[in-house]
């Protein structure tokens, strides 16, 4: 009895695994690949640059990376460096600057007021959200403690797309604006994650819909951002 060649035998089950197993495997693609495209097509309609930007409220810088000595890592300090230009232009009256600081070991929120501060934004126009741990969350933030209603959202392009689109989707008038001014490194590493980030957000604004993790009382964006500050501040 002569048996099959080995060769065309490996070609005959990897053709069965693809036939069969094929549509599967094509499921979480699709997953991934569809809100990257829903989100990419519809955030990008509202991204301008700066002296194409509408007068709004504020402008919501998100943090990023601080380093051990408190300063903003280089993607963070592009952030501010941009929405202190659109302060500076007259493009928005106040800043909110969204940081995790829910440790006592790390405050992206602190380093950017000072940072804002040293440049010569006015104590007065600088809110600060402590409880910036996620784009969702920032933006869920900003409209029910802050009031914000228009907002100039500034983040680097990788990102800014499912920035402006979160904000949107859970009813501010937001804009975007690019902070990117350098090369940085791990991005591509950022792209990657953000292919998964914006599959995520579908889901929490369209499904589930959470809370964040902290509200509590309002402070409204017309007021004085110094009552967002540290007591101690």
């Amino acid at each position: 009895m002569c048996s099959m060649p080995l060769r065309k035998q490996w070609w005959l089950t990897a053709g069965a695994v693809l036939l069969v197993g094929g549509p599967l495997l094509s499921v979480p693609a699709l997953a991934v690949w569809l809100p990257t495209r829903w989100i990419v097509s519809a955030g990008s309609r509202h991204v301008r640059p700066m002296g194409e930007l509408p007068r709004c409220q504020a402008a919501i810088v998100l943090g990023a990376g601080v380093r051990p000595s408190g300063r903003p890592s280089a993607t963070l300090a592009d952030r501010l460096d941009t929405g202190i230009d659109l302060y500076r232009a007259g493009r928005v009256r106040k800043l909110l600057l969204s940081g995790d600081h829910g440790r006592h070991t790390y405050d992206e929120a602190n380093a950017m007021r000072r940072y804002a501060l040293a440049e010569g934004v006015p104590p007065a126009d600088v809110f600060l959200d402590h409880a910036g741990f996620s784009t969702y969350e920032t933006m869920y933030r900003a409209r029910d403690v802050f009031r914000v209603r228009t907002a100039i959202v500034v983040t680097q392009r990788f990102h800014l797309d499912r920035a402006v689109y979160t904000a949107r989707a859970l009813g501010l008038e937001a804009w975007g604006c690019e902070a990117d001014r350098r090369r940085y490194a791990r991005a591509f590493r950022n792209e990657l994650r953000e292919v998964l980030a914006r599959a995520k957000a579908i889901v929490w604004l369209h499904l589930l819909k959470p809370r964040p993790r902290y509200l509590g009382p309002a402070i409204p964006i017309a007021g004085d951002g110094r009552a967002t500050w540290d007591r101690e501040d």
